[in-house]
């Protein structure tokens, strides 16, 4: 048979040689040729995330000022702004102040101390929105927390670019997280959460960059050593760490306004150490682990934990230039015990404060008192009993709710991620890849989450989720990309991930705008309401 008689054969019976599969998809190509624009590409890097943060604004401050009235645990939050503001400390009040608040008459404290459960930055947060816009409306007793609410978007998005590097991916967390009705919620209501998530988040932002620069000092520490000709068995001690103070700033901040933030400031801690150990692996220092536990590992407590402390004792300044403060003078007019022996060298201010600080944990940690919207920590990942914030019926077949509840499709798809993102650790480590954006993903998931289950038996509720809300959506944004697949991917693989998540993320965008509503109080009509109600643990 000829040579072209069997080409001809090999054609007709497909045996040949076949041209390779085309990868990427149309949409691929034309967005690379948009982004070979220096001005596209600008706009997009910038311009992308600008346009997240203003739908972030645009949810949490458009009728802010609905309902004009007291919701939930805002009773206790705003009232004590109010009267730290004015007095330093936090104030009784009386039994009708809820409605004389709402109606613009707010001085009906009394200077008698309050007893709180919760230390006082968040609420300074709070006054600072009352004393930049007044009491006059909602909006100034709710705005500050939504500050800090769409802070936290722009701050997610932060993250994100640290750990992803694509604008896109950027972009997806951040509007995951603007347009969730559990972030929605908690930055609409002055509650303390969300300023916790805020100031942890910034914090493990800050130990993220105190990575790289460790990275560096230690590269460059190896380089000098090897130019001297001086061993490295045991790695450097570095003191020198500017932004595992600014975490520590940060964590002391969490801390300050719940006491939940010291969770945070512990577990990143430990990642901390646990990084610097798999740096020094990387650079192939013999004594990594030994030289990290042992010699760099005090160091860093020293420049984390301390400051913290620092920062969180300075929060109480007003209840200490003031005298009317809860067991501000337990000793000297309340009957308490000095300390003896070795401390009795301490203030008085200083032991009647950490009585009350003894107090405040007695009351946290043996808190057990029944109430309806109380959640089980176990089921938080699954959306089984979000918290009613706000309830009014109107008359007339209309009412009108406020309703923690997350997108259900964000909250569950996160909480898949987190198995998908347990499962990819285990396989990159095995194949010798890098996991530190994963291990830092789920590393934030645990210092939020993990130490709630302790306290199975506490009252406690779904919105301390938003915690570690960050977390969960930067998790969700790595296993869409994951679903979505690399350019380099074959045609028809390509189009089918980008499809899926293309109609995911619509459905997202759909599903938030029918529930944005219940997330912000709107008047409609009970029949409509009942709609979002989609299991009976959600009434």
């Amino acid at each position: 048979m000829s040579e072209r008689a069997a080409e001809f054969e090999r054609a007709l019976h497909g045996t040949g040689p076949q041209p390779p599969e085309r990868t990427g998809s149309r949409l691929d190509d034309a967005w690379q040729r948009w982004m070979a624009d220096p001005r596209l590409r600008r706009l997009w890097d910038w311009g992308g995330p600008a346009a997240v943060l203003v739908i972030a604004a645009a949810t949490r401050l458009i009728g802010l000022e609905h309902p004009q009235q007291i919701v939930f645990d805002e009773t206790y939050y705003v009232k004590d702004a109010y009267a730290l503001a004015h007095l330093g400390y936090e104030a009784r009040w009386p039994d009708d102040a809820n409605a004389a608040f709402a109606a613009g008459a707010p001085d009906t404290y009394y200077t008698t101390g309050s007893f709180i459960a919760h230390p006082p930055l968040g609420k300074w947060i709070i006054a600072a929105g009352m004393a930049a816009f007044g009491t006059d409306s909602a909006f100034g007793w709710r705005v500050g927390v939504a500050v800090v609410g769409i802070l936290l978007v722009g701050l997610t998005m932060l993250v994100a670019r640290h750990l992803f590097t694509s604008t896109t991916m950027v972009v997806v967390a951040g509007a995951l997280l603007a347009i969730d009705g559990n972030a929605i919620v908690m930055s609409r209501v002055s509650l303390l959460d969300t300023p916790v998530a805020f100031f942890a988040l910034l914090g493990a932002y800050f130990a993220l960059l105190d990575r790289a620069w460790a990275s560096r000092r230690l590269d460059a520490w190896l380089g000098h050593r090897a130019g001297q000709g001086r061993p490295t068995h045991w790695g450097p001690v570095l003191w020198w760490r500017p932004w595992l103070l600014a975490a520590s700033l940060a964590f002391g901040s969490a801390a300050s306004v719940k006491w939940n933030g010291f969770f945070f400031l512990a577990v990143f801690g430990i990642y901390t150490v646990v990084s610097d150990a798999f740096l020094r692996r990387r650079a192939g220092i013999e004594l990594w682990g030994t030289g990290t536990v042992l010699r760099q590992g005090p160091v860093s407590f020293v420049l984390l934990v301390p400051l913290a402390l620092v920062v969180y004792v300075a929060s109480w300044w007003g209840w200490f230039a003031s005298d009317g403060g809860y067991y501000r003078h337990w000793i000297e007019q309340q009957g308490g015990e000095a300390w003896t022996g070795a401390l009795a060298w301490v203030p008085h201010a200083l032991q009647n404060w950490w009585h009350y600080q003894v107090s405040i944990y007695n009351f946290n940690a043996g808190l057990q008192a029944h109430h309806d919207y109380m959640s089980n920590p176990l089921t938080w990942l699954f959306l089984v009993r979000p918290t009613s914030m706000h309830y009014e019926n109107l008359g007339d077949g209309v009412a009108e709710a406020i309703l923690e509840i997350a997108n259900p499709l964000i909250w569950w798809g996160a909480t898949a991620a987190l198995g998908y993102l347990c499962v990819r650790i285990v396989l990159r480590l095995r194949a010798g890849r890098p996991v530190w954006p994963e291990a830092f993903i789920l590393t934030g998931v645990a210092a939020g989450y993990l130490p709630w289950l302790a306290y199975l038996s506490r009252t406690v509720f779904q919105f301390y989720t938003i915690a570690f809300e960050p977390y969960l959506v930067l998790g969700l944004t790595m296993a869409l990309a994951a679903v979505a697949g690399p350019r380099t991917d074959v045609e028809r693989r390509r189009l089918a991930g980008l499809t899926t998540v293309g109609v995911y993320l619509a459905l997202v965008a759909l599903l938030s705008l029918f529930f944005l509503p219940l997330w912000t109080g709107m008047p409609m009509p009970v029949w409509f309401l009942q709609l979002h109600y989609w299991f009976r643990s959600w009434i």
